[in-house]
């Protein structure tokens, strides 16, 4: 499977012995949020270690977890579109209805 997919594409979990593998779709994409979001990150310890304002260092943390929580939406709606609604189909909704009621609460 490519990493250019877009996200209308679901990705696909592959049990390993002691893990599981996930192809994820718009890979690219989050890959460049996540590169983005690490920047800011970076820019708030600078603005700390400069004396911003508080007003100021806060605003961007608040940056930084919407855009966080915007990257978590995502994952959330691959997993949803993908691996969830393929383990319905093949008869497992309990067990996936259960981890993902789990992986909400961990986001919300």
């Amino acid at each position: 499977m490519s990493e250019n997919r877009d996200s209308t594409q679901e990705c696909c979990h592959e049990p390993l012995p002691a893990e599981r593998t996930v192809v994820q779709p718009g890979k690219a994409a989050l890959l460049k949020r996540l590169a983005r979001i690490e920047g800011q990150v970076r820019g708030i310890s600078g603005m700390i270690e400069s004396d911003r304002y508080c007003v100021d260092v806060l605003t961007q943390v608040a940056a930084v977890k919407s855009a966080m929580d915007a990257v978590a939406l995502q994952l959330l709606e691959n997993h949803m579109k993908g691996c969830v609604a393929r383990a319905m189909q093949q008869g497992d909704a309990t067990g996936m209805v259960t981890e993902l009621i789990d992986v909400v609460k961990k986001v919300r």
